[in-house]
């Protein structure tokens, strides 16, 4: 039997720990070249993986043969045939000494190497990329009817909707891929745009009740195609479909489901096929923010409700484009806010774990009901149930907590509205609006100028780098920024900011013509009560400008009164007592007021 220290002196005898190590250093220098160089070839990620276990498989069978057998002059020969006399008077060789520096050296070198590549890439996009990150791109529409685009459209925001459910994953909102062709060929730059590691694209192509859906999931960084699939399915499958590509996206990016996340990718929004495309018709018109786009969406979610009237998202949809109907058009807050509550809390009865729903009654808190802590409550909810969900983020940032004068948490939420929606004109507004209220100027500026590279001629935007720089005391600056938005906008509160402003730098008649501008304007559109409040305050006059945010507060205008407590334009009210009683019951608890 042989002892332990013999057993270890044939070891070496044998040469097994020189093969070991010349093994371990030869082995991990093709991991490397495997996981280094493979992706840049377009080699699939099967490869790289067959390689790294071919190559710990053979770790074990290299050592068995190092002790069966060994190298002789005259060949190789079963280690219990060789002479060991002789083998011990044959000279030491050192080539395997060669063999494992040359060896290590190129595997350290090429370990290096993918480290500062990595960081490299990583840096020139502005911040490391998650691996788990994905953009889904307008899906190509194959039909010969035009009018199945929006059909296409639908099935890519679908899936879109089922990924962002999937708190292990960042999904880009369609509002910043919808400016990408389907194809692109520059995919390295779409992904660094979007602050993604991996690009979604595919086709549809729909005749008479047949659908077909090609995708490929590609990485981006390195042009590798991760995954593809085609589906040919009757129309009424096609919600089957859209979560069917879902779950093995999210398996390819080794995203992980809980249960309830799986529930939700399979969950059925409605089984009615022509009101999914309507409902989608709204949605792509709703995301314009623009011209009667708003009340041709209402139209669409409307016919929607009439096909499915159990469709929650359809509800959900509705009371967004009633929220911001006055925003973008004539039409009065007093008459918008009821319908859009009405089809919010519809929303969440059919639904209770609709985000949307959550959502869209979270904004109705904070803009009809000024309700700031049941808003929170309700945005925080939809964040649980959609992590991915851009706007619930959004309105979250640039509404209640801001009203509250929680900046910290306000600038984190429309940081991480802007990461999931980075092309998004009026969240990078936001985020520039907020930093405004934080008093964060010249941080402000500089965001305010993102949206209007993305669109020069958005006032909104504009407006609110005049708010900027009024409070930064130039106002020639904002006064031109005031200017400039109206000719983009007829909304009376740019025209209301303006006179003021003009009013501040010594034209008082300015101030006068407005208000008596407004007084025509009031009879055929609502003029806000916070705009004539702006203008008596630029006059002196606080007593009128107390009166007029009193009635801003009653007339429900929690978009401007809500940030009564944080306005820096009116400072000058700070300190008075009936101004510093109204901010109270601005931002008190609901059930205190």
């Amino acid at each position: 039997m042989m002892n332990q220290r013999d057993f270890f002196a044939e070891l070496k005898r044998r040469n097994v720990y020189k093969v070991a190590v010349a093994y371990a250093i030869v082995g991990w220098l093709m991991v490397q070249i495997a996981t280094q160089v493979f992706p840049f070839l377009e080699i699939p990620n099967w490869v790289v993986r067959l390689v790294i276990v071919l190559v710990a498989a053979g770790f074990p069978i290299a050592l068995v043969i190092a002790w069966a057998f060994e190298l002789t002059p005259e060949g190789i020969k079963r280690t219990e045939d060789v002479d060991l006399a002789a083998s011990a008077r044959q000279p030491r060789k050192h080539a395997w000494i060669f063999v494992v520096i040359v060896g290590a050296t190129l595997s350290i070198g090429l370990f290096f190497i993918g480290r500062y590549v990595g960081r490299t890439t990583a840096s020139a996009a502005g911040n490391e990329v998650p691996a788990k990150s994905i953009a889904v791109l307008p899906f190509d529409n194959l039909s010969r009817d035009p009018d199945n685009a929006f059909f296409a459209e639908g099935v890519q925001d679908e899936i879109l909707t089922r990924l962002a459910k999937v708190a292990d994953l960042k999904v880009i909102a369609r509002t910043s891929t919808q400016r990408f062709k389907s194809a692109p060929e520059n995919l390295p730059d779409i992904a660094n745009q979007l602050g993604v590691a991996n690009i979604l694209e595919g086709s549809v192509q729909r005749a008479n009740d047949q659908v077909r859906v090609n995708v490929q999931l590609i990485n981006a960084l390195t042009s590798t195609h991760l995954w593809a699939d085609t589906y040919d399915r009757k129309l009424t499958d096609i919600f089957a479909v859209e979560s069917d590509i879902a779950k093995p996206i999210a398996d390819t990016l080794q995203a992980k489901l809980t249960g309830s996340e799986k529930q939700m990718i399979a969950a059925q929004p409605t089984s009615d096929t022509a009101a999914y495309e309507l409902y989608h018709k709204g949605r792509s018109l709703w995301e314009k923010r623009s011209g009667d786009n708003i009340p041709k969406a209402i139209s669409f979610y409307e016919q929607a409700i009439a096909r499915d009237p159990n469709y929650a998202l359809a509800y959900a949809g509705l009371a967004d484009a009633y929220i911001l109907l006055p925003y973008y058009t004539a039409t009065a807050q007093r008459d918008a806010s009821p319908k859009a509550k009405e089809a919010a809390l519809q929303a969440l009865r059919l639904d209770p774990n609709l985000a949307e729903a959550h959502a869209a009654v979270g904004k109705v808190l904070n803009f009809a009901e000024i309700d700031l802590a049941g808003s929170i409550r309700e945005f925080q909810r939809a964040i649980e149930l959609k992590p991915n969900y851009a706007t619930a983020h959004h309105w979250l940032g640039a509404g209640p907590l801001v009203d509250l004068g929680r900046f910290e948490d306000a600038i984190a939420h429309g940081k991480r509205a802007i990461e999931l929606d980075p092309l998004s004109p009026i969240m990078n507004a936001d985020l520039g609006f907020t930093l405004y209220f934080a008093r964060h100027y010249d941080d402000a500026i500089v965001q305010l100028r993102k949206p209007l590279v993305l669109d020069p001629t958005f006032a909104y935007a504009l407006y609110n780098l005049g708010m900027v720089l009024q409070s930064k005391g130039d106002l020639p600056g904002a006064i031109a920024q005031y200017e400039k938005a109206k000719q983009f906008s007829d909304d009376p509160h740019i025209s209301a900011l303006s006179g003021a402003a003009k009013a501040l730098a010594g034209d008082k008649n300015a101030a006068l013509q407005t208000l008596t501008d407004l007084d025509k304007i009031s009879q055929n559109r609502e003029v806000l009560a916070y705009s004539r409040a702006l203008l008596y305050l630029s006059l002196n006059n606080k007593d009128e400008a107390l009166r007029w945010l009193e009635q801003s507060f009653a007339d429900r205008d929690g978009s401007n009164i809500g940030a009564i407590k944080v306005d820096p334009l009116l400072d000058p009210l700070r300190g008075d007592p009936r101004f510093e009683t109204l901010v109270q019951k601005v931002v008190a608890p609901k059930t205190q007021q």
